[in-house]
């Protein structure tokens, strides 16, 4: 059957006569890249392979979500089994995040609700290698409960009295007790051979992330694999902005939920003084973010308000930055977070710092950062939520945004009022004190109206003095009554707070230029300032390949897209990079195609002007010993989209050669190769060893590496090096790319992966 069909096919020989009225047993459909729909009707199972995030908005768009109604009651259809990926990662991004397909089930569904006419006594189920079962289990239980004990809030660094309080709430939330996720799911691990999943429907793993479904004579596989430099697509179109960055705004990049199939998750974007905030970093933040013209490097930091997924799933995105964004929540909030996502990757919640600048926040003060001014609220939700107030200080006095997800409306917080201590539920004081904090004037307000158990009510701020309530979190059409309270927020929308008297464009290229040329007078840099900056529109081609080209151009905001046609290899350039140097200096076609894949900003310099600037500087000689090392790495996937110049210079200068005869063993483990190790020509095996005998793992080829596992995750896979041919290595200093974000995490898929090769 080819790769991909949705035809089942006949396990026998001879076909079976074709009856007129009935079609295939086992249907598969293609949900998006990566994701399949797989149904057996007679058997009731219906399964959901693969789950990125946004998985559910996908099944919703392809009409295999859909609302329906039984015995007067409605809910949703939709799948009662995950099949996970047997990658945690795949190019960047989780590849399982079951938490809200498996609530669809639970709570939309109505699989676990008491009286429902779909509560039928089967749970959702989770089939996969045991790996990423356990792993999912331990992640859906902290995005339920996120920190479940006193002694953990406590250690946050809450005082005990506090921590009592907030364990009451919690408690109330979780209807009096925390219970282990295995009682709201069946798991079903596919390891050795052929399982049943339910009904007769056999499931087995022909190879990794491919299996075969079949049931009676009919057969089905799926691929889960995604194409190298693919991503998961988002669920929804959000087309593209040209953003002008103000002193003090807030850009809105998402008001729906996580069950909205249309808009993304309630998000903001704070722009101040030119630097980009995130708060929260939804599913697909990538996408969104490119869809404003806002490159991942241009981001300063984020401020993160809790664990749930619709908040939480674009974190490792973010790891594709140059350089450690700044991480700001109360510690409890970060410890909560940090221990969903060590849950999720398997491994210590210390892992958070490695990619993250933590920056703790304390409640109930304003906390200054560079002149902006934020305070954190506590919000009583099931898991640890901090929700924001901003200010910046203006003529007349501040200006103040105030971001509110997630809250709990206080009819349902009243329902909770109990002052015995030994009880859950929230005390009366506390409630107040909640309902002041809600109450808080501002400038403008971003409010979760999501309703039900743990979400706000519109309502609650029908008397806020607010000078404008913005109404989010949620997936409908407002009623009459909340449009008379608050505004809405599409995507791309700005509220702006502070004017700007200056273009902050200019900063951005200066600091730019400053970092490429550290020793040049400021006086030449403003030679290069002098041209001027060009606006390309998304999908315009910048330099096509095999052009000589007529300028260099400093890409200052945006992305842009690299396609080498001969390698067929891609990657994505964030602002700092310059398009067209070698080629220029060289005045030799090349070899690439550069792509605005958003609006893209930069500074057009033409290639005479630049090669005079070189010249009178001497920096031909330094460019040009830099230029092959750098050329090598920009073609290699681990270090594709480095774009910081300071950064790529300085791995290029750390490398050394080493020139090795067909057969030689690398020793990978000595002092003298402790880098990462680049193959520049020839190729390398990766073999181990299996009962004594040696067994090839992989072979390595001109632009990958090895030497992951001792140089920066400081453990051994118990496998061997031996070169195939005459094989040239570079060296590079294993210390300078753990720095870089988006290598670190790249080397973690590779190191996840290798290890789940065996030695």
């Amino acid at each position: 059957m080819p790769k991909g069909s949705d035809v089942s096919r006949s396990r026998s020989a001879k076909p079976r006569p074709a009856k007129p009225d009935a079609g295939p047993l086992l249907r598969k459909v293609c949900v998006t890249a990566g994701v399949y729909w797989v149904e057996c009707v007679p058997a009731d199972l219906y399964v959901l392979c693969g789950c990125p995030a946004d998985s559910v908005k996908h099944l919703m768009r392809r009409g295999l979500i859909v609302p329906m109604e039984r015995h007067g009651v409605q809910f949703e259809s939709g799948p009662n089994a995950i099949l996970l990926s047997d990658d945690l990662l795949q190019n960047g991004s989780f590849c399982n995040l079951s938490e809200f397909p498996v609530l669809q089930m639970l709570y939309r569904q109505g699989m676990i609700l008491p009286g429902h006419p779909n509560n039928r006594g089967h749970k959702p189920l989770i089939v996969g290698s045991r790996i990423q079962v356990d792993s999912q289990i331990r992640y859906i239980h902290r995005g339920n409960y996120g920190l479940c004990s006193e002694e953990e809030i406590r250690e946050a660094g809450v005082p005990v009295d506090e921590a009592r309080e907030m364990m009451r709430i919690k408690l109330r939330f979780a209807f009096g007790a925390i219970r282990d996720s295995s009682e709201l799911v069946e798991l079903l691990y596919l390891d050795d051979g052929p399982v049943e999943v339910r009904g007769g429907v056999m499931l087995e793993r022909l190879s990794k992330n491919r299996f075969r479904f079949a049931y009676g004579d009919e057969e089905i596989e799926v691929d889960l694999n995604l194409p190298p430099f693919q991503t998961y697509q988002s669920a929804y179109p959000l087309g593209f902005h040209n953003i002008q960055r103000e002193y003090f705004s807030i850009l809105h990049n998402g008001d729906g939920d996580g069950w909205d199939p249309d808009r993304p998750c309630m998000a903001s974007i704070l722009l101040f003084q030119g630097k980009v905030y995130l708060i929260d970093a939804g599913p697909n933040v990538s996408n969104t973010l490119n869809s404003l013209g806002i490159g991942i490097n241009e981001v300063e930091g984020i401020f993160h308000t809790h664990c749930h997924d619709d908040h939480f799933a674009g974190l490792t995105e973010l790891f594709r930055s140059d350089h450690r964004i700044k991480y700001y929540a109360t510690p409890l909030v970060r410890h909560s977070v940090g221990k969903k996502l060590s849950a999720l990757l398997g491994v210590h919640e210390d892992l958070m710092a490695e990619f993250f600048d933590i920056r703790d926040l304390e409640f109930d003060i304003w906390n200054v950062i560079a002149g902006l001014e934020v305070k954190p609220l506590p919000s009583p939700h099931p898991v640890e939520t901090n929700i924001f107030l901003f200010r910046a200080h203006w003529g007349g006095g501040y200006r103040t945004y105030a971001h509110y997800a997630d809250i709990a409306a206080l009819d349902v917080l009243e329902g909770m009022v109990t002052e015995d201590p030994a009880k859950p539920g929230i005390g009366r004081a506390r409630l107040e004190q909640v309902r002041d904090r809600y109450l808080t004037p501002a400038n403008v307000k971003k409010l979760d109206i999501g309703g039900g158990l743990i979400h706000g009510c519109a309502q609650d701020f029908a008397c806020d003095a607010s000078r404008k309530i913005i109404l989010a979190h949620v997936g409908r059409p407002l009623t009459d009554a909340e449009r008379a309270i608050g505004s809405g927020s599409p995507f791309g929308t700005v509220d702006m707070l502070i004017p700007s008297n200056q273009d902050y464009v200019w900063r951005y290229t200066h600091q730019f230029l400053t970092s490429y040329f550290p020793n040049l007078p400021g006086h030449e840099l403003r030679m290069l300032m002098n041209n001027p900056l060009v606006t390309f529109n998304p999908q315009t081609i910048l330099l096509r390949e095999g052009e000589i080209p007529d300028y260099v151009y400093l890409v200052v905001t945006g992305n842009v897209e690299v396609i080498n046609q001969v390698s067929d290899v891609h990657g994505v350039l964030s602002a700092g990079v310059l398009v067209g140097e070698m080629a220029g200096l060289h005045a030799l076609p090349s070899t690439e195609t550069h792509r605005a894949m958003s609006f893209v900003r930069a500074l057009q310099v033409p290639i005479d002007l630049y090669l005079e600037f070189v010249r009178r500087n001497d920096l031909f000689g330094d460019i040009s010993r830099l230029m092959e090392y750098r050329e090598f790495l920009q073609d290699t996937w681990l270090c594709r989209e480095i774009v910081t110049a300071g950064t790529l210079n300085a791995i290029a200068q750390s490398i050394t050669r080493v020139r090795y005869p067909a057969g030689a063993a690398i020793d990978h483990d000595s002092e003298d190769n402790s880098g990462i190790g680049f193959v520049k020509t020839g190729s390398v095996r990766r073999y181990g060893h299996r009962k004594g005998r040696a067994h090839d793992l992989e072979t390595l080829g001109p632009g990958d590496f090895f030497g992951e596992e001792t140089a920066v995750f400081w453990t051994t896979y118990g496998y061997d090096l031996k070169t195939a041919t005459p094989t040239e290595v570079y060296y590079a200093d294993a210390r300078i790319l753990a720095t870089v974000p988006r290598v670190r995490w790249k080397l973690y898929e590779t190191y996840q992966r290798r290890k789940e090769m065996g030695g």
